[in-house]
């Protein structure tokens, strides 16, 4: 990963989201981003020019752009056609993101889009969010590796946070997925979590 100083910044072409400039660089705005909160406040992959990436729940591309910045190729899935819209254009300056309007709880319906990933990243806000990953583990080789940015309050809002942490780290582990990495997103993100995994084939 690329740092000036302390900020987290990645090299491409600029204006996706306002971000500002450093040295030519993109600023990795962790405020924006769970990802570069990820990274600023714990354990996670290195991103690496011949990773490819699947991104469940890419939303309007803003945290897409700064992975394809570094890896050799995105495919980010988005339910949603307003975000898509969005996502489309990100996708046009940067030919290695592949925009996929799907639901990622049914990766049959991309599965013959998809090839075997180094890394599988999971934002999406929906109550079965351990069950989505566990799904598309099925795109992720063996040794890859698996981040999950759990919404606490969008699985479960009548639960205290702390208490769907923890429910979703033991279905992962019950599904024979091993646990790398759990960590808070404060204070960048609140009642967000990132849990890092690898995988043995099959789940």
């Amino acid at each position: 990963m690329i740092h000036i100083g302390e900020v987290l910044v990645s090299k491409g072409e600029g204006g996706v989201y306002g971000e500002r400039m450093l040295d030519g660089y993109r600023v990795w705005d962790p405020y924006r981003s769970k990802l570069a909160a990820l990274y600023l406040v714990g354990t996670c992959p290195e991103l690496k020019p011949d990773m490819k990436v699947l991104y469940l729940g890419a939303a309007n591309g803003t945290t897409v752009s700064h992975v394809a910045d570094y890896v050799e190729v995105v495919y980010a899935v988005e339910f949603a056609s307003r975000p898509m819209q969005d996502l489309l254009e990100v996708a046009r300056r940067r030919k290695n993101i592949m925009p996929i309007l799907a639901d990622a709880s049914s990766p049959e319906h991309y599965a013959p889009l998809v090839e075997t990933v180094d890394l599988l990243y999971q934002d999406v806000a929906q109550p079965d969010q351990a069950a989505i990953v566990i799904r598309n583990s099925i795109f992720l080789k063996t040794g890859g590796h698996l981040i999950l940015m759990l919404k606490t309050r969008s699985v479960d809002i009548r639960k205290k946070p702390e208490l769907v942490f923890q429910d979703t780290l033991d279905i992962l582990m019950s599904s024979g997925i091993t646990i790398c990495e759990s960590t808070w997103l404060a204070p960048y993100h609140q009642d967000h979590a990132a849990i890092v995994c690898t995988i043995k084939h099959p789940v």
